[in-house]
């Protein structure tokens, strides 16, 4: 590697190096920057000679950040974003948003809540383009580029900011398929006697839950016996419509499945805890417009379907 040079890289050169970065290829950054593939590896390269480093290792099959290549990254995105707003900062008429937000969201959330009124945010802002991961792994938000994630459930102490948006009560259910073989509990004696759940777990292999049960801060854990395992909020709401065994899941998924009568409500005295809902992102002094456009109205959207943290109902 060549020495550094006394000229400080240019805000091009940043760019092209964050789109690789977030697309891991050089083919898909050019064809997304709508420049030749040469431009795009000729100018990783004028940088990783600037600043006298590897960037980026560079296999026949993807490109991945080096060590030095993910601090850069960090600090590239952060320089862009500060240097998007000061040139906002000084329009006379506030600028319209512009840019790319890259955000994921629970599989369930996705589907049946935020993607259906995406529509109203990107008339709002039509310079924007989204980039919308849908999955219930936990994503690595920094090493993955997101700019902010929605997250259900406990947090735990990831380094990351987090905005507590509420919470999404739980209610039990199970399909009338399911219930005609194998009755209707009214007890938690009744559960222990036969009844069974399809178990979810974040990855498979891990130890179920089984049924969590009480009041206020108070719950308690049932085990009981399961047919299937499932990793995913789509296929813990399709076993269950299958007959396949009882679920505890946030309302706000089943509520319909209720209403039409193809799931059954049960023992509405023994829920498990309402989930946490929040957003998170990444530490930073001054957080871009777009991303704040973007969780405020994830937050406007979530909102009819949260309660307040610790109330009851």
């Amino acid at each position: 590697m060549t020495t550094p040079s006394a000229s400080l890289p240019s805000l091009d050169l940043l760019q092209v190096f964050v789109r690789v970065a977030e697309l891991a290829s050089f083919s898909r950054a050019a064809e997304d920057l709508g420049l030749p593939k040469a431009s795009i590896s000729g100018s990783v390269q004028r940088l990783e000679s600037q600043l006298g480093t590897r960037l980026l290792h560079r296999t026949t099959r993807r490109v991945e950040l080096s060590q030095d290549g993910r601090a850069c990254y960090e600090r590239a995105k952060d320089l862009l974003a500060d240097v998007e707003d000061l040139q906002a900062l000084f329009q006379r008429v506030p600028q319209a948003l512009r840019g790319r937000l890259r955000i994921d969201l629970p599989v369930g959330m996705a589907r049946g809540v935020v993607i259906p009124r995406l529509p109203e945010f990107l008339d709002r802002h039509p310079q924007l383009t989204l980039e919308v991961s849908s999955t219930d792994r936990r994503v690595d938000l920094v090493r993955e580029g997101f700019d902010c994630v929605l997250r259900i459930g406990a947090l735990g102490d990831s380094g990351l900011v987090a905005r507590p948006l509420g919470e999404l009560p739980q209610i039990n259910c199970a399909s009338p398929a399911y219930l005609q073989r194998h009755g209707v509990p009214q007890s938690l004696d009744d559960l222990a006697a036969g009844h069974r759940l399809v178990h979810y777990v974040g990855v498979l292999g891990a130890r179920p839950a089984g049924w969590e049960h009480g009041r206020g801060d108070a719950y308690r854990t049932l085990t009981m016996d399961g047919s299937i395992t499932v990793n995913n909020s789509d296929a813990y709401e399709a076993a269950c419509l299958a007959g396949l065994g009882i679920i505890q899941a946030p309302a706000i998924g089943l509520q319909a499945h209720v209403d039409a009568g193809r799931l059954v409500e049960l023992l509405p005295q023994f829920t498990a805890p309402p989930q946490p809902v929040s957003l998170v992102y990444a530490h930073r002094r001054q957080l871009p417009l777009r991303v704040q456009a973007v969780m405020a109205w994830i937050g406007e959207v979530m909102a009819p379907h949260l309660k307040a943290a610790g109330t009851a109902g």
